[in-house]
């Protein structure tokens, strides 16, 4: 009798031939009943050869895009495909530390809360540690995440059924927590695992690398959300504040 999927861990990437084994042996490498969906994006590198090399058709499965669709429809086609109960989300440049998806899956079971976040310690493009870590609070609200973007995408774990209620949206903005922020409108709050679990690589080719652009997609995601140009200003200063503290 197979073994039932506790959590679908969903990777989309796009020309990561770099950095995709080292994200694939850390999924590995979790003591926890999983499967892998690799979504590769059209990648024009070696990506997809090498996720085939691990793909088996049962624990690690490779979907390839027949189209580049972008980062938050290759999630979306992951979450559609997922058998877990839980979804986990790692992009192909990220890692995890062993032991992170059993972490998790314990305080989501125990708490019975519908996302669960760690902290993340930020890495160089080779790999080695920037000696910064960024921590999460043991809760987050709504409200809280209104005025900051404290959940990592590669750190987060959330309940199946809750991802497919909204799915990701909008490349253009952050269409992570654009989600988020829809799930803790709806179901009050996350739970945050303050360990930097994560390791997540500040690669220079990231969309929010760029600050203005970032900030732009920010503001934008405040009126996605359906707030007036005055509100949308006010949380707007307060991701700006809260930006400037995290990172020094």
């Amino acid at each position: 009798m197979q073994e039932e999927v506790q959590i679908s861990v969903i990777m989309p990437a796009y020309n990561a031939e770099k950095y995709i084994v080292n994200a694939i042996e850390s999924v590995l490498s979790q003591d926890v009943s999983l499967e892998l969906l690799i979504i590769d994006d059209c990648s024009t590198d070696h990506t997809a050869e090498i996720a085939e090399r691990y793909a088996d058709g049962k624990k690690i499965i490779l979907l390839r895009n027949e189209t580049n669709c972008g980062v938050a429809e290759s999630r979306n086609r992951g979450i559609r495909r997922a058998l877990g109960k839980y979804v986990a989300f790692l992009d192909a440049d990220d890692w995890w530390e062993q032991g992170k998806l059993k972490a998790q899956y314990r305080l989501l079971e125990e708490t019975n809360q519908v996302l669960c976040c760690t902290g993340r310690e930020l890495m160089n493009p080779d790999g080695t540690s920037r000696g910064k870590v960024i921590e999460v609070p043991a809760e987050i609200t709504y409200s809280m995440l209104l005025k900051t973007n404290s959940i990592p995408c590669s750190s987060v774990v959330m309940r199946t059924e809750a991802a497919r209620e909204f799915y990701m949206c909008h490349d253009e903005l952050h269409e992570d927590y654009i989600l988020w922020l829809r799930v803790l409108e709806k179901y009050g709050a996350a739970c945050g695992l303050n360990e930097p679990l994560l390791k997540s690589r500040m690669s220079q080719g990231g969309k929010s690398r760029n600050k203005l652009k970032s900030a732009k997609m920010q503001f934008g995601v405040y009126r996605y959300m359906g707030f007036g140009a005055l509100q949308s200003c006010y949380y707007f200063l307060m991701y700006m504040f809260h930006g400037v503290r995290k990172y020094m």
